[in-house]
């Protein structure tokens, strides 16, 4: 078992993409770099590749190619998240796992010492593959005994594969072709004209001209494919989480009380965290009740801090929330950490004129509240409709605002998230078309139509847009559905 495994999630991002829209799975499906019809293309599906969708291209040229291509942006942010979450994972086959920190979706795992779990690398090797698709990836998975071999193997694989001597593994990597490692562009390109297509070939070449001709990285490469690069295996490092357990004289339903227990449990703990340099990110609940019932909850802080007055507020938010069906008989509490700052370590900071961490306090009560989704913040997008040019993102953190300077004051639309349907032309005897009613008077000048019209794809629209001046001095924002023959207001203009 004295040996060195490499998982390769091919297209990481791409299968990130496909996990939270598993219905494009039977279309052209790519990752692009951001929201924008001239985004670049990051990664794409096989489907793709075979419609003509390229690395090179923009989505705008993509699209034209594969008038089906389905395409989104994965945040880097998702990606280090659900890499940190797969080495936890991985970790339950063996403490040593090292994630790439320059191609994600790339895991090497030590072997060493399992012969007592795992008779053979065969069993280890096939039980990493079957647990990674079985949490909906889709991954090679090779043991061997080098780095870089176990990884070019793996780029190739489909499903588990075991080597029984260096010198197979080293024939096998040498056959892999260089389209499928992640190299640079320009410099994979330069080989291909050369005729050099597989590692095999890259070795024929003198070491001293790769590096003079295409730089250290390259020959850094050579070097590892040829078995003169050793680096030893940097495994993440591991913390245990920090828990405290309480076992309770008699079942408790009282939601302060049970705050109070926590609170003597949650200053050791912080206490524990500093110790250590992190301040706490995440807090878990468990309460034991009556019958073997358990009961979770998580709290997250806005940022990690060690500030139990805000950890307090939090809890009690939660708790005030939650209905238990009978008394806890015991509360177990489970704090993760996160390196943190020494300014983040301090009692007592310099509070800014500001006060962004008070905002992010307060926003992470209203998720604690309310659930993860009720904090959320409109994006600009590309869209034909006004209702379709923004979209809801998820607020984690409050920044500062960056103003542009402006010469002249700029008129503000408001838009309603659903229009509001208004009265047809009809006309007093003296008033004009009171659009919403006496109160705002009558309609003077009307500016417009601008017309948007299309759809036909999926749903055809005719929309006629119109400000509508009152007597009363309000700019109202309208449209008229010639389709459905009613007019609405969208919003108004300030």
């Amino acid at each position: 078992m004295d040996r060195l495994a490499c998982a390769d999630l091919a297209e990481f991002p791409l299968q990130l993409l496909l996990k939270r829209h598993p219905e494009w799975s039977a279309y052209p499906a790519a990752v692009i770099a951001e929201d924008k019809p001239q985004a670049e293309i990051l990664w794409m599906n096989e489907k793709a590749r075979r419609a003509g969708v390229r690395p090179d291209l923009r989505f705008a040229a993509a699209s034209s190619l594969a008038p089906d291509l389905r395409a989104g942006v994965v945040p880097l942010s998702e990606i280090r998240k659900e890499m940190a979450a797969l080495t936890e994972h991985l970790r339950r086959f063996t403490p040593d796992v090292e994630a790439s920190h320059e191609e994600p979706g790339v895991f090497w795992l030590s072997g060493r010492g399992l012969s007592l779990l795992y008779p053979s690398p065969e069993e280890w090797a096939a039980a990493l593959y079957r647990d990674i698709e079985a949490a909906g990836f889709r991954a090679g998975v090779v043991a061997g005994f080098t780095r870089f071999g176990t990884y070019a193997v793996a780029k190739t694989a489909n499903g588990a594969v075991v080597f029984q001597d260096p010198s197979e593994e080293r024939a096998a990597a040498r056959a892999v072709e260089l389209d499928c490692l992640n190299l640079d562009r320009d410099f994979r390109d330069t080989l291909l004209k050369l005729g050099i297509k597989n590692v095999g070939a890259l070795l024929s070449l003198p070491a001293g001209g790769l590096r003079e001709r295409f730089g250290p990285k390259a020959y850094r490469l050579y070097r590892a494919a040829s078995g003169d690069l050793w680096e030893p295996l940097r495994p993440c490092p591991f913390q245990e989480p920090i828990e405290q357990k309480l076992l309770l004289d008699d079942p408790e339903t009282d939601a302060t009380r049970l705050l109070f227990f926590i609170k003597r449990l949650l200053h050791p703990m912080l206490a524990a965290l500093a110790g250590r340099g992190e301040a706490l990110s995440e807090l878990r609940l468990c309460f034991l009740m009556d019958r073997k019932i358990r009961r979770e909850e998580r709290i997250r802080p806005a940022a990690p801090t060690l500030d139990p007055a805000q950890l307090l507020d939090l809890a009690r938010l939660r708790l005030e929330s939650a209905e238990f069906s009978s008394g806890v008989k015991e509360i177990e509490l489970t704090a993760r950490g996160s390196p943190a700052a020494p300014e983040e370590l301090r009692l007592f900071a310099q509070k800014p004129r500001r006060d962004l961490d008070a905002a992010n306090r307060a926003l992470a009560r209203l998720r604690a509240e309310f659930g993860e989704g009720a904090v959320a913040r409109a994006k600009l997008a590309d869209g034909h409709l006004p209702e379709a040019r923004f979209v809801w993102e998820p607020l984690e953190q409050v920044t500062l605002p960056k103003p542009r300077e402006k010469t002249t004051a700029t008129l503000i639309r408001r838009i309603l998230a659903k229009p509001i349907s208004l009265p047809s032309q009809l006309r007093t005897r003296e008033d004009g078309w009171l659009l919403l009613g006496p109160r705002y008077g009558a309609v003077e000048r009307l500016s417009g139509p601008y017309i948007f019209s299309g759809g036909w794809w999926n749903r055809e629209i005719r929309l006629e847009y119109y400000f509508a001046e009152t007597r009363r001095g309000d700019f109202l924002w309208i449209y008229y559905d010639r389709l459905r023959r009613r007019w609405f207001l969208q919003g108004w203009v300030e």
